[in-house]
């Protein structure tokens, strides 16, 4: 019983000190995502400026340009960060659940053995 309150503890002791993880990756993505629109509506003004009059075009260009192209990369690591933190945590919650089943169903037994 000692060893099964252990990876219990170890499962929920993942969880506390981890959540922050998440929520960094989560406040990462939130803002990459955000960011996104910045560095689009920045690029449609420089296409502008170059002589590209439709919005269309400007759009076109800003989607093509290198900088959009980069901050998409980025935008994929801060998605792979958060899910990665998100299935750990998800593992460990699930740790848990099986584990308090563990222990259920010991009980359960110990009783019916008395």
């Amino acid at each position: 019983m000692a060893i099964k309150m252990n990876l219990l503890d170890k499962a929920v002791d993942y969880l506390r000190d981890h959540a922050g993880d998440y929520a960094v990756a989560e406040a990462q993505l939130v803002y990459m995502t955000e960011l996104r629109k910045t560095v689009k509506a920045q690029l449609m003004k420089d296409f502008e400026l170059q002589g590209h009059k439709t919005t269309a075009a400007q759009e076109r260009e800003a989607y093509a340009d290198p900088k959009y192209v980069q901050h998409l990369l980025a935008l994929q690591q801060a998605v792979e960060q958060r899910e990665k933190a998100k299935w750990l945590m998800v593992a460990a919650q699930a740790r848990i659940e099986a584990e308090k089943a563990n222990i259920y169903a010991n009980n359960r037994t110990d009783r019916a053995m008395r």
